[in-house]
C-alpha cells in the first residue's frame, strides 16, 4: 500500500531549498526548530489570512543572537502598515518572546495566482465565508492556469456544503506529476473552521520542469525560449 508524502518534503535538497537555513549541534538542534516553530506561529497569528505566502528564517551561527527573518507578501502595504508601524510592531513582539535580536526584510510577491500557500488560503477564507465549495475550486483552478501555471489540483475534505458524511472533492487540470523529482510542485495545506466542522484544502501548483545543475529561474526561462524557437520555426516552415 502506498504511503502519503510531503511533496515539498520530498524535494528538499534537489530542486528545493530550506525554509530554515542555519546548522547546529545535535544538542541545539531540538530548541532552535521550537524556536522557529513559534516564530511562524507568531507571524501567522499577528497577519490575516491571504497575506503572507512564505517565512523564511536564517541564522549565521547556531548561538547566534541574531536572527534574519524574510517575509514574502502578497500586500506589503498591510504588512509593513504606515510608517512600517505593523512591522515595527510585529519585530517588538517577536525579540519579545524569544529575547533575541531579529533583522525583518519583507518582499513583495506578485504572482499570486502561482503560489501554492496564497491559493490555499483564499480557498480556506472562501469556504469559511459559505461559498459553494464546487464553484470555489473551479474558478480558483481556472486562475491558476490563467497565471501561467503548468497544472493544479486542489482538493477538499471534511462535510463539504453541511453534508452529514464527510468526503473528498478533487478537481485537477493540466499536469501534475508528482513522482517526478525535478517536477517544481508547489504544495500547501489549510484548515477552513466553519459552523459544520473543520474543512481540509490541499493545494498542489505544477510549474515545469528543472533541468539537472539548473535553478528554478533558469529552467522557466530556458522554457521560455524554447516556446519562442519553436513558434519561429512553426512560421518559417508551416
Amino acid at each position: 500500500m502506498g504511503q502519503k508524502s510531503n511533496p515539498n518534503g520530498l524535494r528538499l535538497g534537489i530542486i528545493q531549498n530550506w525554509r530554515s537555513q542555519w546548522y547546529a549541534e545535535d544538542k541545539q538542534v531540538p530548541n532552535l526548530v521550537y524556536e522557529d516553530f513559534k516564530i511562524r506561529t507568531l507571524i501567522k497569528k499577528f497577519y490575516i489570512r491571504g497575506i503572507i505566502s512564505e517565512i523564511e528564517i536564517k541564522r549565521k551561527k547556531s548561538n547566534s543572537e541574531e536572527i534574519t527573518i524574510n517575509l514574502f507578501t502578497s500586500k506589503i502595504g498591510l504588512v509593513q502598515g504606515a510608517d512600517n508601524k505593523e512591522k515595527n510592531k510585529l519585530l517588538q513582539k517577536i525579540e519579545k518572546t524569544i529575547n533575541k535580536k531579529i533583522l525583518l526584510n519583507v518582499f513583495e510577491v506578485k504572482t499570486i495566482d502561482k503560489i501554492a500557500s496564497l491559493v490555499a488560503q483564499n480557498v480556506a477564507m472562501q469556504l469559511q465565508q459559505r461559498s459553494y465549495f464546487r464553484a470555489v475550486q473551479k474558478i480558483t483552478t481556472q486562475k491558476v492556469l490563467k497565471s501561467g501555471a503548468k497544472g493544479v489540483k486542489i482538493i477538499l475534505s471534511g462535510r463539504l456544503g453541511g453534508a452529514e458524511i464527510a468526503r473528498r472533492e478533487t478537481i485537477s487540470l493540466g499536469l501534475v506529476p508528482l513522482n517526478t523529482f525535478r517536477a517544481d510542485i508547489d504544495y500547501a495545506f489549510e484548515e477552513a473552521h466553519t459552523t459544520y466542522g473543520v474543512l481540509g484544502v490541499q493545494v498542489w501548483i505544477f510549474h515545469g520542469e528543472v533541468l539537472p545543475n539548473k535553478t528554478i529561474a533558469d529552467t522557466r526561462q530556458f522554457f521560455v525560449q524554447m516556446q519562442e524557437i519553436r513558434k519561429h520555426f512553426v512560421r518559417r516552415y508551416p
